[in-house]
């Protein structure tokens, strides 16, 4: 059984028609960046919950939680609609191993995502963590739309801070988008598009993966990782690639 308790809704931004970021008050455990909670809604008497990572460090008071409206969907429609001051149900205990505590050392960490799945890494980034452990960090963000490339305020701000380390790389696949990489991730890795476009190597001696999102781009970037020599991370025996099974 879950542990729900209340979370108060403190705003709910509508970046377009489909995503969508709540910020919570919630009386949580602490968790680590990269974990997840759920979300659920009394419907009919029963309970609907979702799984959602959350996007805030857990150094913030404050809960946001970032989420696509499936149009029929169970929940997500009922969390698109929610305004400030009204009440979802929030598990207590987050959690999931995809944190950084769970990441070899190495001298590049990169961040694949698609869509929401950018959620987690923005979590880690708002953490001392990953700048003291790695000397580059890249950051890549899969979408349909250019409007889909939400949270650029905060990246901005991350790249300001760390002007050194960090590279952002997005992908748009549906239109021209200024300074963004059209196609799939694994294929951009696949024909060294990516590496050649942020100047660094991919190299198992090196670099640490992170992969979150669609389940068709994890499994075949780790398929093309895995032809060029890198490993799925284990506990019981160390890899390069750090998966997370977002739906």
């Amino acid at each position: 059984m879950a542990d729900w308790i209340p979370a108060k809704v403190i705003n709910n931004r509508h970046w377009n028609s489909e995503l969508f970021s709540l910020t919570l008050a919630a009386n949580i455990e602490p968790f680590k960046a990269g974990q997840f909670t759920k979300l659920a809604l009394e419907c009919d008497g029963k309970m609907i919950q979702r799984a959602y990572s959350f996007v805030n460090p857990p150094s913030t008071n404050q809960i946001e939680i970032y989420a696509t409206r499936v149009a029929d969907g169970l929940l997500s429609p009922r969390l698109h609609a929610l305004e400030a001051g009204d009440e979802v149900f929030i598990t207590a205990r987050a959690n999931g191993f995809f944190t950084l505590d769970e990441v070899p050392d190495g001298d590049t960490l990169w961040l694949l995502s698609t869509g929401t799945a950018i959620g987690p890494y923005l979590s880690i980034l708002r953490e001392a963590t990953a700048w003291q452990r790695f000397r580059k960090i890249v950051l890549v963000h899969a979408v349909r739309f250019a409007a889909d490339l939400s949270y650029q305020a905060e990246i901005n701000a991350l790249k300001a801070a760390h002007p050194e380390q960090l590279i952002v790389q997005p992908f748009v696949s549906r239109e021209p988008a200024p300074l963004a990489l059209t196609g799939r991730i694994p294929q951009a890795i696949s024909d060294g598009q990516l590496e050649r476009h942020v100047g660094l190597p991919l190299d198992p001696k090196t670099a640490q993966l992170m992969l979150c999102g669609n389940p068709a781009m994890v499994k075949d970037t780790k398929a093309v990782l895995e032809a060029r020599g890198f490993e799925k991370n284990l506990r019981r025996k160390p890899g390069q690639i750090t998966v997370e099974h977002y739906w």
